[in-house]
Formats: structure tokens, sequence, C-alpha cells
């Protein structure tokens, strides 16, 4: 029985047909909120991130064909709250079988390149004509149509070509990609808002639809001002290192003993800074008096303000400017973040129960919600966990049927 506390998606079957991060991350995202998630995946390779890395959750065993079904931390970061079932969509009988499940199913989520699923017979048009109510998610590089709809494209590329690492790094210095996959995370975000909305729709009206989600037209999407800056003023923004395109001071500075972040959003806030650093008058100049001035006489006030971020230690100013309400903060490594005041607080790490190990680390969803909270309750699956669990729930499928299915290769259970 459904309850109030199940999760808000508790009653919606999603078959995740995708692997590496960006259609994971929003299986994942749908998984914490109460959703069946059902990860389809190969026998004896699964989802490629098992096997990227060190570093592990499962011991290695040196074996090809069992290290490559392994639970790499790559994986596990984007996997909870999923079953796994190991199938062959390749062989005609593995992919009438999806093609069952699909009745039984409201979203569908994939990656594969376009059209790449049509020869199995389950793309959108064949699939939709069984299940109309089907939401039907397709991620690729970039999109189902256009020039380059047929390329294959990956995070790295795309922070690229879509505009991202002109603006990352020194002005000075090569070109920088963001520190993790963040066009992957971001497609992933993306594509669960939009299954959501078509879910809904699907819901009011009986009818499903094609949902096509490409990383280029995220990472553009995504320039958010920066973009809008270059369609106002006809110029490409550049590398600003850690300044901030359109407020000053906005950027990390040095201190007496480190490095921290100044984040001063508005005119009351730098004249408080001001005050507190000693630089009284500045405030009052028209050349810095507010924003738009400091923005375009940043090169002529920064110099006074590395000057006297300098003088102090970081503890002082962080000290200083909370006190104050100037905005700040420290440059945190992960192992710091994470052990923040306010993370441990909030619990952003945690553990999920796990049949293997005891326990796997997560780090926990950012959704708060107060009646339907995100819950990870299974552990990122071993290759093939659930195979025969899923055929028997929803399939009504008997253990002879299963027993075959995996004796002739079609489906796969840990070994």
């Amino acid at each position: 029985m459904v309850t109030e506390m199940s999760g808000a998606l508790s009653h919606l079957r999603v078959l995740d047909l995708s692997r590496i991060l960006a259609g994971p991350w929003a299986t994942q995202m749908l998984g914490d909120l109460g959703a069946d998630i059902i990860k389809v995946e190969r026998p004896g390779r699964g989802d490629d991130t098992r096997s990227w890395g060190p570093p592990f959750v499962d011991d290695m065993t040196g074996d090809a064909a069992t290290d490559a079904a392994a639970r790499s931390a790559y994986f596990c970061s984007v996997n909870r709250n999923k079953r796994s079932l190991a199938i062959d969509i390749t062989a005609p009988e593995g992919a009438d079988i999806l093609r069952q499940l699909v009745r039984e199913a409201d979203v569908l989520v994939e990656n594969f390149k376009v059209g790449g699923l049509a020869k199995y017979g389950l793309d959108y048009p064949t699939l939709s004509a069984i299940n109309p109510r089907l939401v039907y998610c397709s991620i690729t590089g970039f999109g189902q149509d256009g020039p380059d709809a047929a390329r294959a494209g990956y995070d790295f590329m795309i922070q690229g070509m879509g505009g991202l690492m002109s603006v990352t790094g020194e002005a000075d210095g090569m070109p920088m990609k963001v520190g993790v996959a963040l066009v992957d995370v971001l497609t992933g975000t993306n594509a669960a808002t939009a299954i959501l909305a078509a879910v809904m729709h699907a819901q009011r009206f009986g009818s499903g639809q094609h949902i096509d989600m490409s990383l280029f037209d995220v990472s553009v999407a995504s320039l958010a001002n920066q973009a809008l800056n270059y369609l106002v003023s006809g110029t490409a923004p550049g590398r600003l290192g850690n300044a901030h395109p359109n407020i000053v001071p906005y950027q990390a500075f040095a201190t007496a003993d480190g490095h921290i972040i100044l984040a001063v959003g508005n005119d009351s806030q730098f004249r408080k800074f001001c005050q507190i650093a000693g630089l009284d008058g500045l405030a009052d100049d028209p050349d810095y008096a507010t924003n738009k001035a400091r923005v375009m006489n940043r090169v002529a006030l920064l110099p006074t303000v590395e000057a006297a971020m300098a003088r102090q230690t970081t503890a002082w100013w962080l000290q200083n400017l909370a006190t104050a309400g100037v905005p700040a903060g420290p440059i945190n490594s992960i192992d710091a973040a994470l052990h923040e005041p306010q993370a441990r607080h909030r619990g952003l790490a945690s553990e999920i129960a796990d049949d293997l190990n005891g326990a796997i680390p997560t780090v926990t969803s950012p959704m708060r919600m107060s009646a339907t909270p995100p819950r990870a309750t299974l552990a990122p699956p071993r290759l093939g966990a659930h195979s025969r669990e899923v055929l028997q729930e929803v399939l009504g499928l008997d253990a002879a049927q299963l027993d075959r299915l995996t004796e002739n290769g079609v489906i796969a259970t840990p070994s």
C-alpha cells in the first residue's frame, strides 16, 4: 500500500537504460523520491562506470570478467535506489521482455546514439504504440536532430564546445574545465525536471511524449548571465579567474596566511567591508560607490582591496566579515567541506546499508521535503542483483522460466 511516507514518486516505475553520468543522475534523483528504478544493464559488463576506478567499494579479484561488474565509487555516486536487471537486449527474447516491461512502466530513460535502439524495436515510436502513456527520455551529446546529431558527446568536450571553458580559468592561462562533470550533472537535473513535467501531462491527458535532452543544449543554456552578457553587449565574455563579470569585489583574495572568498553583493555590503578593512572614504568615492562604478573601475580598485586583504589572516577576516554581515567563506578541500559544521548538521555525508560491505558511503540528496523526503534505501546494486526479482514481480515469470532465461544468457545474476 502506498502511503504518504513511501516517497512522492512511489507510484512511478522507471526503466533506466542509461549509463555513465547524465542519465543515471536523473534516475537517481527520481529514485531518491521513491520511484521504482529498474536499471537495465548488459550482462557481463553492465554500466561502463562500474570499472571506473579506483577507488572501489568491492574487493577487486583481478579477474577481468568479475571486476568489470564491480562497483566503483564513481558508479556508486549515481546509482543508489535502483534495482539492476541484467538482460541482453540484442537477443530477440531479451528485447521482447523489455517491451513487456514497457507496458508496466511510466518512464524510460536512455542515452544510446540517435536511432541506436530502433534496430531492437526499443525506439520511441515502437514503444509508445505499446504504451501510449510512456514518457521516453533520450539523452545525447547534441540532440536528436541537427548537423551534429550523430556525433558522440562527452562532458569534457561539451564544456569546451558549449562555451563554459571560455569563461573558466585565469585570464592569461589555459581554458579550464570545471572540476566535476558539471554538464552531465546539469543535463541529468534538467532531464529529471522534464520527466516529471511530462509525467504530470500524461497523468492529466493520458498521452506520453518523447523528451530530447542534449548535453550541448544544456551547456549553452547553463551559461546564464554570461550568455546574456554577450547577447546584450555583443562582446563575448572572457576568463576572469575567480572574479565575477558583473559584481565587484566578488572573488578570491589572498590573506596573510591563505585565501578567502569575498562576495560583496551590494553597495551596503561594500560600505561595511570598507569599514572593516580600514578603507575609510572608499565607499564614498564616486568611482567605487556603486556596483556599476566598481565594475567599470575594477582594474583600479582591486589592488587596493588586495593590499587590505593581505594584512589580516583568513580567520580574522571570516570572523569580522561574518559579524558585519558581509558574505565571505573559506576555500575548502572536499574533505573539509564535508566536515564543515553545517555539513555535519545537515548530514550531507551518510551511509546506505549494503549486503556485502555492511554499508556504503553516499552524499545525501539536497532535496529537503517536509512530508515526503528523499530516502536512500537501496545501495548501488551488483550487476543483475534483481534480475529474477524484477521479472517475477513485474511480469509474473516463474522459477523455471527464469532458469531457462539464465541458462540461455538472456538474463544474468551475480556470480
